[in-house]
């Protein structure tokens, strides 16, 4: 397919079929389930930093960028002497995603310089849309060229324009959120506007168009999961959209991952739920020193440390240190040594987010 002819939003077919109809109502409810749940947790950091570094390792290893839980978590300490370079990628990710969100529940739009801002978090640099030609998607196993986007920076510029207006103006189409988040979605990996970062800032853009949409007051709806597990169809479902305008299977295909991936976080979230109540007494009931706020700290951070403490706390370098030895001396966090420095893991909670 040529790029010049990739279309302009609105669409001009209907393209809710009753397949997709239906699909549609069970996959609300599992949001609407969702939603409810998230407010049970005390603090929405917990589950942006543990669940947001999830889908920031699983977003990126669709890009081949392969870390492990272990590097991900120690490169968020920030201690001197840790280097893994893939470790560091998906901690910009977590960064992206939450300046995404920080920037949509300010202003309830997400515009073009929001997507600028998220990808240039996301890279680390400040090159903006695609200005050179020469960017042609491949096919990973062959080297063949599947896809020419859009070359001409005037026509990106244009075109995402456009999917700015139809991300934020609601008379524009009377479709459900979520086949318009199917929409976006397709429409922003064709026009493909940055050198890097397309893929990630795309699965960015899908979870904050829920929010802005009141389906998910938090961002934690992350599709990369389905996605990797389903990887040859997502790339074979846009290739067909773009061919042959085949949009039924390529909206079912995101509506079916929306509404597993909600179910599997809603048990998620419950485990998560449960090991909190489970501290909590046991702090509650043994610990002098208990507070929410340490019971925050040792469920937003999986791996922490004695600043977090100091800083969550307001205490002193020397209490928190005797706070989390006394922890660690119970068996309720394992204690580790990286460098110089300490930092302490819950380990119920690392085995709930990766098993």
């Amino acid at each position: 397919m040529k790029s010049e002819l990739l279309k302009k939003l609105p669409l001009e077919q209907d393209i809710e079929s009753k397949k997709i109809l239906k699909k549609l109502a069970s996959a609300h409810r599992a949001l609407a389930e969702l939603k409810g749940i998230v407010s049970s947790i005390p603090n929405e950091n917990i589950l942006i930093n543990t669940l947001g570094l999830q889908e920031a390792k699983d977003s990126s290893a669709i890009e081949n960028i392969i870390t492990t839980h272990d590097d991900i978590y120690k490169a968020g300490l920030n201690f001197d002497g840790f280097k893994s370079l893939n470790a560091k990628e998906v901690q910009n990710y977590i960064s992206a995603l939450k300046k995404g969100f920080g920037l949509i529940s300010k202003n309830k739009i997400l515009t073009n310089n929001d997507i600028i801002e998220i990808q240039s978090e996301l890279e680390k640099n400040n090159a903006g849309f695609r200005k050179l030609p020469g960017t042609a998607l491949k096919n990973a196993t062959t080297g063949e060229i599947v896809y020419t986007p859009p070359q001409d920076y005037n026509t990106i510029q244009e075109l995402m324009t456009n999917l700015e207006r139809f991300i934020n103006d609601e008379t524009l189409s009377d479709f459900d959120p979520l086949v318009k988040m199917a929409i976006i979605h397709y429409q922003f990996e064709s026009i493909h506007p940055f050198y890097d970062g397309n893929g990630r800032t795309g699965r960015i853009i899908n979870v904050l168009y829920l929010v802005m949409n009141d389906l998910l007051d938090l961002p934690i709806l992350y599709l990369s999961r389905y996605i990797i597990e389903h990887k040859g169809e997502y790339y074979k479902l846009l290739q067909e959209v773009r061919e042959t305008d085949n949009w039924e299977n390529w909206v079912l295909y995101l509506i079916n991952g929306v509404e597993q991936i909600a179910k599997e976080t809603i048990i998620l979230i419950g485990k998560i739920r449960e090991l909190i109540f489970e501290y909590k007494n046991l702090l509650r009931d043994n610990y002098k020193f208990y507070s929410q706020d340490l019971l925050n700290n040792l469920f937003k951070h999986p791996y922490t440390k004695i600043e977090f403490i100091e800083n969550d706390l307001g205490v002193s370098r020397i209490t928190a240190s005797k706070y989390l030895n006394k922890l660690a001396e119970d068996k309720l966090l394992k204690k580790e040594k990286l460098g110089t420095g300490n930092y302490y893991i819950n380990e119920k909670l690392i085995k709930i987010l990766t098993h």
